[in-house]
């Protein structure tokens, strides 16, 4: 009778710990969660669907290049972060200036200005550019993009040890931060895509749940990082690329064309012997039209 009461009573026990368990993991438990933010390259300088693509035309490259950097704006009423999670201005300041000292180190790049964001609004399109380039005086800009994802997903057996023994002594929550960013270098005048380049990064986390938030932060810093350093090595491979591209198309490929600026000596900045190869095209071309 006795051992029929004191199961009867641990029954009960469980039982109640059980509804007890459920009752905090439904009243606590942060459950999973998605946030994301980000901007877009082509909501900014194709705001209007309706409208047709630019047609763009060939780009006169004038050497040496000055060239303007920015993030895009996010559109109006733009997505922003979980618990406070946000990608602040100083972050952005940093990673442009970053980007920004790969151009310098080519002697073609005259200057290169970080853009502030007070002079780029949302969907402002080349309209805008066009403005930047008058107020600033720059002939090329490098269009900076994101767009990060954090999941925060709690496991059953963390929810159990964060009602009974304390969020603290279980890191049951999984946090993974998907970062991309995305960099496009237009001529402004001709609006011409010269080249792009991605940078990517995934950082995978745990935390308790009273540490999810200051977690969240810290990932979303690690990952706008990671992603520029992906970012500037794509950056330079591209560059390097467009460099061959414009060496050694065909001129009816109308890649690009170069023209020097009145005392700028760097003709072979471009790329070995382009200042040659640019004269023998010239000559061809010249001796062509005499024979039409």
């Amino acid at each position: 009778m006795l051992n029929q009461r004191t199961s009867i009573l641990v029954a009960g026990l469980l039982g109640a710990g059980l509804a007890l368990s459920l009752a905090g993991c439904a009243t606590w438990g942060p459950g999973s969660r998605k946030s994301e933010k980000s901007s877009s390259v082509v909501d900014f300088l194709y705001p209007k669907q309706a409208e047709p693509l630019i047609t763009p035309g060939v780009p006169v490259l004038r050497l040496p290049l000055r060239v303007g950097i920015a993030f895009v704006p996010p559109p109006a009423g733009g997505r922003g972060g979980y618990g406070g999670v946000e990608f602040s201005e100083a972050q952005k300041s940093d990673l442009l200036n970053r980007v920004a000292a790969e151009f310098r180190a080519n002697e073609f790049i005259q200057s290169i200005d970080v853009i502030p964001t007070t002079y780029l609004r949302p969907g402002g399109g080349f309209e805008n550019l066009d403005q930047v380039r008058a107020l600033l005086g720059l002939d090329v800009v490098v269009l900076l993009a994101f767009d990060q994802v954090q999941f925060t997903d709690q496991n059953k057996l963390s929810l159990a040890y964060w009602t009974i023994v304390g969020a603290y002594l279980f890191r049951g929550n999984k946090n993974d931060t998907h970062t991309l960013l995305e960099a496009v270098v237009y001529d402004i005048a001709s609006r011409k895509l010269l080249f792009r380049a991605p940078g990517a990064s995934n950082i995978s986390a745990s935390s308790t749940v009273v540490e999810v938030r200051d977690r969240l932060r810290r990932d979303s810093a690690v990952g706008f990082n990671e992603a520029n350093k992906d970012l500037i090595k794509n950056l330079q491979a591209e560059l390097a690329a467009f460099k061959e591209r414009v060496k050694n198309a065909p001129p009816e490929a109308q890649v690009a064309r170069i023209e020097h600026r009145p005392g700028y000596k760097g003709g072979g900045a471009l790329g070995p012997g382009f200042a040659g190869a640019l004269a023998l095209l010239g000559l061809v071309r010249w001796l062509h039209r005499r024979r039409q």
